[in-house]
């Protein structure tokens, strides 16, 4: 059985150690006060730093901003314009931290919460190539418990208005009589409602977490199962109503948690694209620790044959992801209609390199490493075009997010390396912790044979269109 090395352990340990200190750092340097926000937007306008000072909220409608509308005193219609910007400024500084922590965290659960989507895709159709990768996959879902509990601490905050991420959630927003009244948020408010969004938020996490503890516990139940083939037909049969409740709850937790950073702006494939991008991270993640593991003799059965369906499907995703990526973007441009076009307008202006880089790596870089059928049966091969691809769609939930949190204030530092330093450091702890607790091949499943045997029918495949030809 495979042993958590000391070395992975205490990596894995300094990793979140690290990220903990550059986190809370993160949050004590911001700014406070609406005079440090003054002095800040000052700093960048000697610098001549447009970018810094001149940014104003995009068209989504931010509590914050919006107060300066009601001013019917021109004499200081100057100075209240001024210290309206000055607090929007000073709510998007104070958000860079928790959008960074928020970035990381959503990138990491929603990695987790697919490698569990996928794997609950091959019980239900019983695919045999996969069977001696469900070890791993169960292992990467170790990672869902601690991302859940964090996420649980998110929602909280921005419940009791720690953080001003979801601008919907600003006081007076829902009120006709107040200045920060917003009629189009105020039409959705049988959805966009802070006890919903709440509730929901926990429902989504107690499915998901329900599911990986029944399904990791029965699994490992599996191996030593003598009930003719009872506990194989309960998992496959609660792993299709979790197909069922995932698709749902996918699709809500998208419009929830990142389509409710622009409360104005819809989309009808914006679950899709979510569902995309998290499971093409997923798959690369799968065959990251695949690899590793197979490279520490923890999986004897694994062989090229299965890193090349990875790598297959760690490439036809990331043509999915293109595909709906050009879908929403062109039909939002050709139909131009303002209340659609302002997500894209706030991110190509303001987010232009990272945005463009995004599409390059995600689409690009992955067309030409992994097209060749041979280069996918290569680990290190795969492993370059896998780190790509995770910094890709790493940058494309950061695009995602900070344009409606952060708005022009935005940069790579120290909030965004401590957050990832520190939910890589969790991961690799829940993940090879876990998977040091269960054989590494899962015995009492009925496919453990076509699988171990899915290389030697490969070869004999390719050795009758060697002779054929």
């Amino acid at each position: 059985m495979y042993q958590f090395s000391g070395k992975l352990k205490t990596l894995s340990l300094a990793l979140i150690l690290v990220g903990l200190v550059g986190i809370a750092f993160s949050f004590y340097s911001t700014p406070k006060t609406i005079e440090e926000a003054k002095e800040i937007i000052a700093h960048y306008s000697s610098h001549g730093d447009a970018h810094e000072t001149t940014h104003v909220a995009p068209a989504h409608g931010d509590g914050h901003v919006k107060a300066h509308g009601s001013e019917t005193n021109s004499h200081h219609t100057s100075e209240h314009n001024d210290d309206a910007h000055a607090e929007h400024v000073l709510h998007q500084l104070q958000n860079k931290p928790w959008s960074a922590f928020y970035v990381s965290l959503f990138f990491f659960l929603g990695i987790s919460l697919l490698v569990l989507a996928f794997y609950a895709a091959q019980r239900v159709a019983q695919a045999g190539w996969s069977i001696v990768l469900f070890r791993v996959m169960e292992a990467i879902t170790a990672n869902l418990v601690p991302t859940s509990i964090l996420m649980v601490v998110v929602v909280a905050a921005a419940v009791m208005h720690i953080n001003h991420m979801f601008p919907w959630m600003a006081e007076g927003v829902f009120d006709p009589a107040s200045p920060n009244y917003d009629a189009i948020v105020d039409g959705k408010s049988w959805w966009m409602n802070v006890p919903g969004w709440a509730i929901r938020s926990i429902i989504y996490l107690l499915i998901w977490n329900a599911y990986r503890w029944f399904i990791r516990k029965n699994s490992i139940k599996e191996d030593t199962a003598n009930d003719s083939g009872k506990t194989y037909k309960l998992n496959y049969n609660v792993s299709v109503g979790f197909i069922f409740l995932f698709m749902i709850t996918e699709s809500m937790m998208s419009w929830d948690w990142i389509m409710g950073l622009d409360p104005h702006w819809f989309s009808t494939l914006f679950a899709w694209y979510v569902l995309a991008s998290l499971l093409v991270s997923a798959l690369t993640v799968i065959a990251f620790v695949t690899i590793y593991l197979r490279s520490k003799g923890a999986l004897p059965s694994v062989n090229d044959s299965h890193i090349h369906d990875l790598a297959k499907f760690m490439f036809g995703f990331s043509v999915f992801w293109t595909y709906l990526w050009f879908a929403q973007f062109m039909l939002i441009w050709y139909a131009d209609i303002p209340e659609e076009t302002t997500y894209f307008v706030a991110r190509f202006n303001e987010y232009k390199l990272p945005f463009l880089a995004m599409v390059g790596m995600n689409f690009i870089f992955p067309i030409l490493l992994l097209l060749n059928s041979d280069f996918k049966s290569i680990p290190w091969f795969v492993v370059i075009g896998g780190i790509v691809i995770l910094l890709g769609h790493y940058v494309d939930i950061f695009i995602m997010v900070m344009p409606a949190t952060v708005g022009g204030q935005w940069s790579f530092g120290i909030a965004e390396i401590s957050s990832l330093l520190f939910f890589i450091g969790i991961f690799i702890y829940a993940t090879f912790n876990a998977f040091a607790k269960a054989n590494a091949i899962p015995k009492g499943n009925p496919f453990l044979g076509e699988s171990e045997h899915f290389h030697y029918y490969n070869i004999e495949h390719r050795g009758e269109g060697s002779d054929h030809h």
